[in-house]
């Protein structure tokens, strides 16, 4: 489909999605966004839905302006993806061992290393840059520091929630890995700090939703802000490198015979800021639940637990900021979820993959999203499908 405008108070809304479908509160934030004084654009991908502030699977630009909580807390949670030389013959019938010895290696929930993940020990990993990007730790906001020791542990590790470790089949046959994690909960204490700090300056006081406070150009607040989202942003990708990493040692211990051999990753956030230029103007282009899909670009759509995920290239469409969605997007809400499904729809659902099936992870059953082909119809003219992935074991937080 191509885009539907929706009026707005400062610019039109461009849509990806059918307005019918999105639910009244994810309609209103949508205008309250269109309402900023600072805001150039703003179009909205196909698994919108409700957030804190901003919607999730919303772009929103602006200019000489940034709002932390429209970054949400998980600063630069995303996805990686890497094609490995395996097929799915070299799978063994019985994949509960594999799943257990991924999770051993990678932890997940609230858990973390017990002590931090040497990088140079890790094949294939380069270390240049690190000693720079922990270096870099000193400059951020007092109100966190105290949490290193957590931070360092906790680089290479899943978290909770949507989060999640796979080993997935393409059409062709072949073997990928993919990781979606973020900047655990060092980003979470970045991003609330900042938000609260926003809350209270003065520009902000009349906007119609406080959760949409700002930082202008030129303060020290938004410099600071600016520091420590990129910090975080980058500890974000480090971490799912040194998850990948983690992931195909597993891979190369279980199937030496194989030989296994990687292609280069693929890794894109969701949930960031970026500095970008579109019609001559610097704009601060904010994608909350979105990936950029540059011409030529390659990005990762995941679906839910039981329904696969797609490689996609962009297009390049400058009217959605070179975006399109991060995934099949939630259709209810986690409690709603957990009210509406037992295990046993769990187990039906996730028949065929080595995944939890309890009650820990119902509000992750995959009713509980969007069907992901029809988010990638939506979005025909922002990627084009490059491969699609079914998972064969799931590992989530």
């Amino acid at each position: 489909m191509s885009y539907v405008e929706m009026p707005g108070a400062k610019v039109p809304i461009r849509m990806w999605a059918d307005p019918a479908t999105i639910e009244g509160s994810a309609l209103q934030q949508l205008q309250n966004v269109a309402t900023l004084p600072w805001i150039k654009g703003l179009a909205v991908m196909p698994d919108v839905h409700y957030g804190k502030g901003a919607t999730v699977g919303s772009v929103i630009a602006m200019h000489g302006a940034v709002c932390p909580a429209a970054v949400g807390v998980d600063i630069g949670c995303g996805m990686s993806a890497v094609r490995t030389s395996l097929t799915a013959n070299d799978l063994p019938g019985d994949l509960s061992r594999l799943r257990s010895k991924i999770e051993q290696a990678i932890p997940v929930g609230r858990g973390m290393h017990d002590s931090p993940v040497d990088p140079g020990r890790l094949h294939g990993f380069g270390t240049s840059g690190w000693d720079g990007f922990w270096g870099r730790f000193d400059g951020v906001a007092e109100a966190v520091k105290f949490r290193q020791e957590r931070a360092t542990k906790q680089m290479g590790t899943l978290g909770a929630g949507n989060h999640f470790a796979e080993v997935t089949v393409c059409d062709s046959g072949q073997v990928w890995l993919m990781l979606h994690s973020g900047s655990r909960n060092i980003g979470k204490e970045l991003a609330e700090h900042h938000i609260g700090v926003a809350q209270k300056l003065p520009h902000n006081q009349g906007l119609v939703d406080r959760d949409l406070a700002v930082f202008v150009a030129d303060t020290p607040q938004m410099q600071a802000y600016r520091n420590d989202l990129f910090w975080a942003q980058e500890y974000a990708k480090y971490n799912r490198t040194i998850m990948m990493a983690l992931l195909k040692d597993v891979i190369r211990k279980e199937f030496k015979k194989a030989k296994p051999t990687f292609e280069p990753e693929i890794s894109c956030h969701h949930n960031y800021v970026a500095e970008e230029r579109y019609e001559g103007m610097d704009l601060l282009v904010t994608r909350k639940g979105a990936i950029r899909a540059g011409s030529g670009e390659y990005g990762i759509i995941p679906g839910s637990m039981g329904t696969g995920s797609y490689i996609v290239k962009g297009l390049g469409n400058e009217k959605a900021f070179n975006s399109a969605s991060h995934g099949a997007g939630r259709r209810m809400s986690r409690n709603a979820a957990k009210r509406r499904f037992t295990t046993k729809d769990l187990e039906e659902q996730t028949r065929g993959v080595e995944c939890r099936k309890d009650s820990g992870v119902v509000d992750e059953i995959p009713a509980a999203y969007k069907p992901i082909e029809q988010v990638i119809d939506q979005q025909r003219d922002l990627v084009q499908v490059v491969a699609k992935l079914k998972q064969v074991i799931c590992v989530k937080g």
